[in-house]
């Protein structure tokens, strides 16, 4: 079969390589679609700490079920909570598998969906439902990342949210408050084509270069704070202000993982009583109501470019370069 192969850093190549070979509790999967995450471009430059080549990438998948094993229908569309959880240490024994002690995720500690085949476990497999195409049901993941983040927050309707970053994860996690009922999602972000995209969608935007943020918070809301804050960025000038643009008992969602220590301004935190929440991944419901809201209607392919897995460096290069896409996918079937 064919597959994306990481050999080492800034090599990726398409390869020829074996069918997994399943066990009884595993099923084969004909994969459709296959996007490229953040972690995904850690890998390719060569500094993620778990990933080792050579090795399949890609967590964030579609396809349909070739051997189900008992467990599913030959051709039932499917995508993957692609989480390898111990089921045994504290947080997996309270039902918190997705913070196991251990976390590990296909596509990135193991063989992942940027192939024409892919193994999985049958109890991480969910079902695409009827109405959706493939395509945006690769989505799915990412955006079950956006569920989880919201739902981590106290978010309400008719609250005003700002939101740090407009990639996958940012503007994700915009449809979901928007779905929520939020009265005003607040856009901040660098990169010209994602304000445009964002600004687009509806959403009001925010460019950090030309305007400061607090000012610009203030002219559009005639406050001074906001109601919640989604870190999306992970970047060191985001954390310095976070603390200054959400209100007095306001909440800070932390969505972005940060690579290296940085300076929060713990004082706020303490006079206005903030609440700094967490998120990581999500949970099995977050798939569903993923599933829920792409049904809806809100235009998620409008963040999708896709590409031949034969131009799999390209498609790297392009995100890791800032260029004119949001989630890249790479189409490995019709």
């Amino acid at each position: 079969m064919k597959a994306i192969v990481y050999e080492g850093a800034k090599s990726i190549t398409l390869k020829d390589v074996p069918v997994p070979t399943i066990k009884p509790n595993e099923v084969l999967i004909k994969v459709h679609y296959a996007g490229i995450c953040g972690s995904d471009l850690n890998i390719y430059v060569g500094v993620h700490p778990r990933a080792k080549a050579p090795l399949v990438p890609g967590h964030e998948f579609s396809g349909v079920i070739v051997e189900g094993n008992g467990h599913f229908e030959k051709g039932t569309p499917v995508t993957v909570r692609p989480l390898i959880s111990c089921h045994h240490c504290e947080p997996c024994e309270t039902g918190n598998t997705h913070v196991c002690n251990t976390l590990k995720l296909y596509g990135i500690d193991t063989d992942g969906g940027m192939a024409e085949f892919v193994k999985v476990p049958a109890d991480v497999v969910h079902t695409i439902p009827e109405g959706i195409d493939m395509k945006i049901g690769a989505f799915i993941e990412p955006l079950a990342v956006g569920v989880h983040a919201v739902s981590r927050s106290p978010l309400k309707v008719g609250d005003t949210v700002v939101i740090f970053g407009a990639g996958t994860i940012g503007l994700s996690v915009a449809s979901v408050a928007l779905a929520g009922g939020a009265k005003r999602i607040i856009i901040v972000e660098t990169n010209k084509y994602r304000l445009s995209l964002a600004k687009e969608l509806g959403f009001i935007t925010i460019n950090p270069t030309e305007k400061n943020v607090l000012e610009a918070i203030k002219e559009i809301t005639q406050k001074d704070s906001v109601d919640v804050v989604f870190d999306c960025a992970a970047h060191p000038t985001v954390a310095e202000i976070l603390t200054k643009v959400v209100k007095v008992q306001g909440t800070i969602v932390i969505v972005g993982s940060y690579k290296k220590p940085t300076e929060v301004a713990l004082l706020d935190i303490e006079f206005k009583e903030l609440n700094i929440v967490g998120t990581r991944v999500y949970v099995k419901r977050d798939f569903d109501t993923a599933s829920s809201l792409i049904k809806k209607g809100f235009p998620y392919e409008k963040l999708i470019t896709v590409y031949p897995p034969e131009k799999a460096k390209e498609g790297f290069e392009q995100c890791l370069n800032g260029g004119d896409v949001i989630k890249v996918m790479y189409q490995f079937s019709e």
